[in-house]
């Protein structure tokens, strides 16, 4: 009952909205000007969001270190209009969704670190297997309105910035531990200083446990930020990234009898299964300067990722050969048994990247009217190479080849985008993004039907196809009154077709379109003087084709066409922050933020699917994994003696999980409705101002709630348990 009543509370309350209104600005223009925008990135770091139009939201350094996160998913639910999906626990893998877009593997959005792609291939494969680990990052952005075009290629969704930190002025230390139970430890080093003209900023980070719900996992992070000014108008950053990750990852979920009768939640149904990521990342920066009115920068960058993927088989009928005799679920009921196998696959793939991206932004008058230019182009290559062995035991090291071949692309884009501010409450931004993308898939051994037998054949299939698109957007700040702004924006959204998916592997090139809509938003911020900002923020995203994921990760085949036609998303963000401490002068910190997102996401035009033997029409349906309302409500306190306490609440609504939106579970657990959910965490926390050391406790899922997260992809996934973690940071200056 106490729960029902405080969910209730939480529809009551709305959002902290993370985009801040300069309120001391140097003089009345500047003021105009600054509340235009509407935008200060509080984390130190590398930001993209200064002076974009539309919807945007920010988390600080001091947001992350007072919520003390055991995985980004946490910051990521407190910023309105993101839905996030836990996949292991551990958050390894990044699944969100941006006003209901699908968050399997966060195919959506774009997901930058210091404004470079970081997902495997960023048009050919936008999964993101790999994610910047929370713990050494210093803040994060999130952008959803027509400022979008200036990035790509995926102009949908909304861009994802992790920052992380640039070197400081001085000699700084940090050294953070935190330990958990099930042999969860997590160990941070960082360095930073500037000699003369030469900066450097390192950290090492090692995390690892021996099972964190379902998670076996160990990860090793290193990051370094080398600066060399030039001279007060030239400057080049060097950056160097080395991820190594080992971890017990599997698809393999509960059956629907598995978990009606409970205590096994996080079973290791496949012990065998083992994920292997190896990434190493390099980019350079220079920066210039030319005049108060130019500026200059040109961005090379290069990663790779190895993505070794060793998984078990099974069946869900036990007339399957090979069998190991381990049996899950309930064999009485049709696919209630998971059937192990003494067999395994290896999906081993590694995907390599090399962009060059330059951008120009200019400070010029249009007659007597101020206006600022940025113009943008980017070359990038990419290559992804993929091979699949058959082992023939669970536990096998290697195996047959029975699939291999190399995917390809090479794309060139370039922005330009025009601001005018055409007084001083009116600011005009309108541009255009281009993307031209020519892919190839190259097959050398597959599985081919011949002779009505199927058989693994060497062969030398090469196929291609380009896409050339243009894709504008404009957008409106108006000053209302002071520190007070309605926007508006539209933009195309754009999201290039996955290669594997547009190209079969018997080389017929699908009519697979790319991913296209029209997004529009209208919305309100402001902010009274140091003690509420707000923003309010209604949104319309027109489909004319949404790619419907069927890869194995989002619970289908891997295989087959997926234009998944017209779709409609619409809705509001609500978001405000309060700091109660100014308003009432108190020696304490006492802030509330709150958003609510409601989203209506449903298929807008005739779409036919199997419903056994009927084609069924879905229109009206709603597309999966889309719930209706998402809820975060954060409340701080601190005491004038650095002692505090944060409680957050996150609500979930109800949401589907395919295309039918199917009510009753499925036997295998795989489809069926997604009951709403509550989870509060806390975090009580020491500042020590004299041993310049911060001591915390963070309690996760409090109350210990018992929730399923996902149905997919092969089975149910259940929401982390009550989890605890102690931690505590040094900082020296």
């Amino acid at each position: 009952m106490k729960k029902s009543l405080v969910c209730i509370f939480l529809f009551m309350l709305v959002q902290q909205s993370y985009a801040q209104i300069d309120a001391s600005p140097k003089n009345e223009e500047d003021s105009n000007i600054n509340s235009i925008n509407s935008v200060i990135v509080r984390a130190k770091g590398d930001g993209i969001l200064k002076g974009i139009p539309g919807s945007i939201a920010t988390v600080s350094s001091l947001d992350l270190k007072t919520a003390n996160p055991l995985t980004a998913n946490e910051m990521f639910r407190k910023v309105a209009g993101v839905h996030v999906v836990d996949e292991e626990g551990a958050g390894m893998r990044l699944n969100i969704g941006i006003r209901g877009l699908d968050p399997d593997r966060s195919r959506g959005v774009l997901v930058l670190e210091d404004g470079i792609p970081v997902s495997l291939n960023p048009y050919g494969e936008p999964e993101m297997y790999y994610s910047p680990v929370i713990d050494r990052i210093s803040g994060l952005e999130v952008l959803k309105g027509s400022g979008q075009i200036m990035f790509g290629p995926q102009t949908i969704g909304g861009v994802v910035n992790y920052i992380t930190m640039n070197p400081s002025p001085t000699a700084t230390f940090k050294f953070k531990s935190s330990v958990g139970y099930g042999g969860f430890n997590s160990n941070l080093i960082n360095y930073s200083n500037t000699f003369g003209n030469f900066g450097i900023v390192a950290t090492v980070l090692h995390k690892q446990a021996d099972k964190l719900g379902y998670a076996k996992f160990g990860i090793t992070d290193f990051t370094t930020k080398m600066v060399y000014s030039f001279s007060k108008k030239a400057k080049l950053m060097v950056k160097i990234g080395l991820y190594n990750e080992n971890s017990n990852s599997t698809y393999l979920g509960l059956t629907q009898t598995m978990y009606d009768i409970g205590g096994q939640d996080f079973t290791l149904m496949a012990p065998d299964d083992h994920l292997e990521i190896k990434r190493y990342s390099l980019s350079a920066l220079y920066q210039l300067n030319i005049n108060k009115n130019l500026k200059f920068n040109t961005n090379i960058f290069a990663y790779t990722t190895t993505r070794n993927w060793q998984r078990q088989e099974f069946s869900s009928s036990k007339n399957a050969t090979n069998l190991t005799g381990v049996i899950w679920g309930d064999t009485s009921v049709l696919n209630g048994g998971i059937f192990m196998r003494n067999l395994n696959s290896h999906r081993d793939r590694q995907f390599e990247v090399l962009g060059s991206e330059s951008k120009l932004a200019w400070n010029y008058k249009l007659g007597q009217k101020k206006s600022e230019l940025n113009f943008g182009f980017r070359f990038l290559f990419e290559k992804a190479f993929e091979q699949r062995l058959n082992g023939k035991k669970s536990d096998a090291k290697s195996g047959d080849l029975v699939e291999d071949e190399i995917r390809g692309g090479r794309a060139l884009s370039s922005f330009l985008q025009n601001k005018i501010y055409l007084s001083k409450k009116l600011l005009v931004s309108f541009g255009v993004r281009l993307e031209s993308y020519n892919y190839q898939r190259n097959i050398f051994r597959n599985t081919f039907v011949i002779n009505s037998v199927s058989k693994v054949t060497d062969t030398n299939i090469v196929a291609e196809n380009n896409i050339l698109t243009a894709i504008p957007g404009a957008g409106f700040n108006y000053l209302i009154f002071k520190n007070t702004t309605i926007f508006t924006g539209v933009h195309k959204g754009y999201a290039p077709p996955r290669v594997k998916d547009a190209i079969t592997a018997s080389g017929q090139v699908y009519l697979l379109n790319a991913e296209s809509s029209w997004n529009y938003e209208l919305g309100i911020r402001g902010a009274y003087k140091k003690v509420i900002n707000y923003e309010l923020t209604g949104f319309y995203m027109d489909f004319s084709n949404q790619i419907i994921p069927v890869s194995e990760s989002s619970g289908g085949t891997g295989v087959g066409l997926v234009n998944g036609g017209e779709t409609v998303h619409q809705g509001i963000e609500l978001s405000y922050n309060v700091k109660f401490h100014e308003w009432f002068k108190m020696k304490s910190k006492f802030t509330l933020s709150n958003n609510l997102t409601f989203v209506q996401a449903y298929f807008s035009g005739d779409r036919f699917t199997k419903l056994g033997s009927v084609n069924t029409n879905i229109s009206g349906n709603n597309t999966p994994y889309a719930p209706k309302y998402c809820h975060n409500l954060t409340v701080n306190y601190e005491t004038s003696r650095n002692i505090g306490l944060q409680v957050t609440a996150n609500y979930i609504g109800q949401q589907y999980t395919d295309l039918l939106n199917t009510q009753t579970p499925s036997n295998d657990g795989r489809t069926g409705v997604l009951k709403s959910y509550a989870v509060y965490d806390c975090n009580l926390y020491y500042k020590s101002t004299k041993l310049k050391t911060t001591f915390s406790l963070a309690i996760k899922n409090v109350f210990d709630e018992r929730y399923i997260v996902s149905r997919r992809p092969q089975g149910i996934r259940v929401g982390l348990p009550r989890y605890f973690i102690g931690t505590i940071q040094f900082d020296l200056q």
